[in-house]
């Protein structure tokens, strides 16, 4: 990628947080207050926030024309990107601020698989909402998150274990904790304007192998039931979960047995610090797994 850290020392930035209350938020917000700078959030329950005193609340959605005076005084906004932000994003922009969007690896459309998909039509509508927008900006890509196996945690708590398809394919989860970091480099540093990261977790690991993460952090040994991808359907399906996810899903695995998720270095290139594990992120989301 050839790009480089630049954590040098900086004047303290007031950022506007959006998805303050999320997995990626609430940490992006205490990295940002760790660092010295000053958080806004827009929230649509500031009552409901549970945001560390320092943070100023505001309240409103994307979705919304923006209070009066969000803007007043903000060097850069985090973008959490709903679908409908791009009214958002033209206010923020109108207002010089610049733009940290958080999107999807998909959106670079490194694979066939992702081309159509239904994170890469979501992810890729919003990204060209933030390049269009006149702002100064930088999209951040993560693949995978850890946290998508947190669906995970009722089946290991009562059966001991998980079922599911390809259980030999390999990802490179990210934890949230490394994309706020990432995105507290890129909304306070100079350098970044412009840039599209890609980022992953250090390690591609198969599914058995995220398993036995959880397993080694909450001290049990779990198993691994291997269904079908039509079993795998059935199921999704009789939970309510769209055919456009679950066919996702099942060409992201079935495409990550042969050939596992390529391992990014932008985590420690742009903090300075090596990327977290499977196994920290395991350890860190015990209790979810433990009852």
């Amino acid at each position: 990628m050839g790009f480089m850290n630049t954590n040098t020392t900086q004047q303290p930035k007031t950022v506007l947080v959006t998805g303050a209350t999320g997995t990626v938020g609430r940490h992006l917000v205490a990295e940002l207050l760790a660092g010295g700078h000053k958080v806004r959030a827009l929230t649509r329950s500031p009552e409901a926030a549970d945001l560390p005193a320092e943070v100023e609340l505001v309240a409103g959605d994307l979705a919304s024309a923006p209070p009066e005076g969000l803007f007043d005084g903000v060097d850069s906004v985090f973008v959490f990107p709903a679908a409908e932000v791009a009214g958002f994003v033209k206010a923020a922009a109108a207002e010089s601020a610049h733009l940290v969007l958080l999107s999807s690896l998909a959106a670079a459309l490194e694979h066939e698989r992702d081309r159509g998909s239904a994170s890469q039509v979501h992810h890729a509508a919003i990204e060209e909402a933030v390049r269009d927008s006149g702002a100064s900006w930088t999209i951040l890509r993560p693949g995978t998150f850890a946290g998508n196996l947190l669906p995970w945690a009722q089946p290991i708590r009562y059966t001991g274990g998980v079922r599911g398809p390809y259980p030999t394919s390999a990802q490179a989860p990210i934890h949230e904790a490394d994309i706020a970091a990432v995105a507290a480099v890129a909304l306070t540093e100079p350098g970044h304007a412009g840039k599209h990261y890609p980022m992953t977790g250090p390690q591609a690991l198969t599914r058995l192998e995220q398993l036995a993460a959880i397993g080694a952090a909450i001290g049990r040994e779990l198993h691994f039931t291997e269904t079908t991808p039509d079993e795998f359907r059935t199921e999704m399906r009789s939970y309510g979960v769209g055919d456009d996810i679950i066919s996702m899903l099942l060409h992201y695995w079935s495409d990550t047995v042969e050939t596992p998720d390529v391992v990014r270095p932008t985590v420690p290139q742009l903090t300075g610090r090596p990327a977290r594990t499977l196994a920290e992120w395991a350890r860190d989301h015990a209790a979810d797994f433990a009852g």
